[in-house]
């Protein structure tokens, strides 16, 4: 029996997602009969938000996401994240979904948040292409936030994790993702960056964290350096999230048979990671391309199971 039915709607219409204010949503896949190991994953197309409303508290033991960062691209989707003119407005839209995370964790549930930085426009409207990498041109881009200069390094991820403790997580630790493989910069003026921020943040003081589930080197508790080399996947946007990131938040922060939650699925990284270590999972991606991708991603995963 096929794992997933394509388009499997809530009501039963067949229906795309709506504007981003609107109650549309569907679920691009579900799983195979009840009672097999990944009873209840589905794939979800639509707003985040929207989507986590629906589904009930306390339904998952970890959530492990990479939201889209802010003004670094656009993906042409009618309310994206990522675009907001302020940096406040990303924070704040940001805040609200991971409180629909936080609702929907267990007591003792964890999130793996993954976030980069980025540089302040100089009120420039536009990026000109990078000649090592022409996926950074852009079209449009936010004004440089107040009290900051042109050239500023904006310190998103720090932004994001203080607001995010201010609204009532616990910010366990950092994380650096160091990229031995990082992308090329055109820049003379500074080093390239290599690394980004992964944060580790729990809904309870108390939590479930396995640290013998996954070790560093000579057996030693695992260090806050992950070095993780990029991965890009042919058929996915650039900004695809490395199954070697993934594996170990999974491993130390569920079970098997535990619901795994990305709310910017994006290709389906995390999913398929979750599907291969026999964890239940439930994504959502606003973009239905990329929705589709992961479908497609997760059915080659079931095929070879």
């Amino acid at each position: 029996m096929a794992l997933f039915d394509s388009e499997l709607l809530y009501d039963g219409s067949v229906t795309r997602p709506g504007p981003p204010d609107s109650q549309a949503f569907y679920k691009a896949f579900e799983t195979e009969a009840p009672g097999g190991p990944l009873e209840g994953s589905a794939v979800i197309a639509g707003d985040s938000a929207t989507a986590l409303r629906s589904l009930p508290e306390g339904t998952f033991q970890t959530c492990v996401t990479s939201p889209p960062y802010w003004s670094l691209r656009d993906y042409h989707i009618p309310g994206q994240i990522g675009l907001e003119p302020t940096i406040d407005e990303y924070l704040n839209n940001l805040v609200k979904v991971f409180a629909e995370v936080r609702r929907t964790l267990r007591e003792d549930g964890t999130l793996w948040l993954n976030v980069g930085d980025s540089y302040t426009s100089g009120n420039r409207t536009w990026r000109a292409p990078d000649r090592k990498n022409r996926g950074r041109a852009m079209e449009v881009r936010p004004s440089t936030p107040d009290g900051l200069k042109p050239k500023d390094l904006i310190g998103v991820p720090w932004r994001l994790a203080f607001a995010l403790q201010a609204d009532g997580w616990f910010l366990r630790t950092d994380i650096i993702w160091n990229k031995p493989n990082c992308q090329p910069e055109s820049v003379k003026d500074r080093p390239t960056r290599c690394h980004e921020y992964i944060f580790l943040f729990t809904k309870s003081e108390r939590y479930f964290y396995d640290n013998e589930a996954r070790r560093g080197p000579n057996g030693r508790n695992l260090r806050t350096v992950w070095d993780v080399m990029t991965r890009p996947y042919e058929e996915a946007h650039f900004a695809t999230f490395p199954p070697d990131l993934v594996e170990p938040c999974i491993t130390l922060s569920s079970r098997p048979t535990d619901f795994v939650l990305d709310p910017f699925l994006g290709s389906g990284t995390t999913a398929v990671v979750a599907a291969a270590m026999r964890r239940r999972f439930v994504g959502i991606e606003l973009n239905p391309e990329y929705a589709r991708l992961a479908m497609k991603r997760l059915s080659n995963i079931i095929v070879q199971r």
